[in-house]
């Protein structure tokens, strides 16, 4: 029996190549659907982790989903705007805390969440180095951002125009980096935090203007009639807010009616809860309000009937992959006809031919099931960061 293990072993060892090929192929075929598996399964811990800790979310009329991922994960496009009155509105309910959220911007293709510092409290997010955001420009950046870019406390991120022919004038706002985040292992690693009135500023809501009695900007100056200063096209609008120009930065119009893009609703308890739904389920409401629960187990439902042809599909691919490895053994063996005949001369019996034949096969399928068990386990071990890494 060891005798023809040991013809075995050394003709794959000779024929390397074939071997190689042979083990990869079977290798793939059986981690394939032990990986997808894995990856799904991470996948739908995560979403529904973040879901479950989030209790209310309310937007404006739209797609659910849009108004969930937007939220959580800070992905897809911005859902549809509402005003900030929402705030006020959950607040004056007595149901619940609210939490503004306005995810629109992005700078270096990261999210720009504009927000306030009640999110981090609610996160549980940690400043790891520096402090949190206290005025206007200033910003909070993820684990991750730091990471990928090199970002530092002291360091400024730019902000992304929406449009390269935006005629409006806003322009992309120069933000100080003053903190970065501990990582958490969720989208907020990849965030880039910052004061709603900051977010406002970048879309344009509000804005700082050259002090125009100042003697450097004399030559933006048209006319000067006691205290009425007319300037000229030259006045430069900020891109940056430092200590000298920060007071120079105001808006225009109620606060209440700026935009945000989803109110974090926190219940006191599961009474308000109830009741706080209610509220904004009445007629004529334009406002909606959604559980993150119950639309992300809308989402996995289509997760898990894709994993459900995945795996069909791989199981179908298997066979026939299982079916291709013993045609090539099949023709493997006519080819090697010559070289049996010559084993046959020289007294070796069919029954040890058939042993030796069978141990090549062993051999080649069971070093490929080791390497796939070993893969499988090492994708469900890394599962959580390799989700990361592609979502993050």
């Amino acid at each position: 029996m060891f005798d023809s293990l040991y013809i075995a072993w050394k003709y794959i060892l000779f024929h390397k190549w074939k071997t190689a090929i042979l083990v990869a192929v079977i290798s793939l075929t059986f981690y394939l659907p032990a990986g997808v598996e894995a990856l799904v399964d991470e996948t739908t811990r995560q979403l529904r982790l973040r879901a479950s800790e989030t209790p209310l979310l309310i937007g404006a009329k739209g797609s659910e989903a849009e108004l969930v991922l937007n939220s959580l994960y800070f992905d897809t496009k911005p859902p549809a705007e509402m005003t900030m009155a929402a705030k006020q509105r959950v607040r004056t309910s007595g149901y619940a805390e609210a939490i503004p959220l306005y995810v629109r911007f992005r700078t270096r293709d990261k999210p720009i969440v504009g927000t306030t510092l009640e999110y981090f409290a609610f996160r549980e997010l940690e400043i790891k180095s520096g402090r949190q955001f206290a005025i206007l420009g200033e910003c909070v950046i993820g684990a991750e951002i730091a990471s990928e870019f090199g970002v530092a406390p002291g360091d400024s991120m730019l902000s992304q125009s929406e449009n390269i022919f935006d005629l409006a004038g806003v322009y992309p706002l120069k933000m100080k980096v003053v903190g970065v985040l501990r990582a958490s292992g969720t989208p907020d690693d990849t965030a880039v935090f910052v004061d709603l009135k900051t977010a406002w500023i970048i879309a344009g809501l509000g804005h700082g203007h050259q002090d125009l009695a100042q003697e450097e900007t004399a030559d933006s100056l048209l006319k000067k009639e006691g205290n009425l200063l007319t300037a000229n096209a030259s006045v430069q609008t900020y891109t940056e807010i430092t200590e000298q120009n920060a007071a120079s930065f105001h808006f225009h119009g109620n606060p209440n009616t700026f935009p945000v893009t989803a109110i974090v609703a926190l219940p006191h308890d599961r009474r308000s809860k109830t009741l706080l739904v209610g509220k904004f389920q009445s007629a004529g409401e334009e406002l909606q309000i959604v559980q993150p629960t119950e639309t992300m187990e809308r989402l996995l439902a289509s997760i898990i009937r894709v994993r459900t042809f995945v795996l069909a599909g791989s199981i179908l691919l298997g066979t026939a992959t299982v079916l291709s490895v013993f045609l090539v053994f099949a023709l493997s063996l006519r080819i090697r006809g010559q070289e049996i005949a010559t084993m046959r001369k020289i007294g070796i019996a069919s029954r040890r031919l058939v042993l030796i034949i069978v141990w090549e096969i062993l051999l080649v399928v069971v070093s490929g099931g080791v390497i796939a068990m070993v893969l499988a386990l090492l994708t469900r071990r890394f599962s959580a960061e390799a989700i990361q890494w592609f979502l993050l």
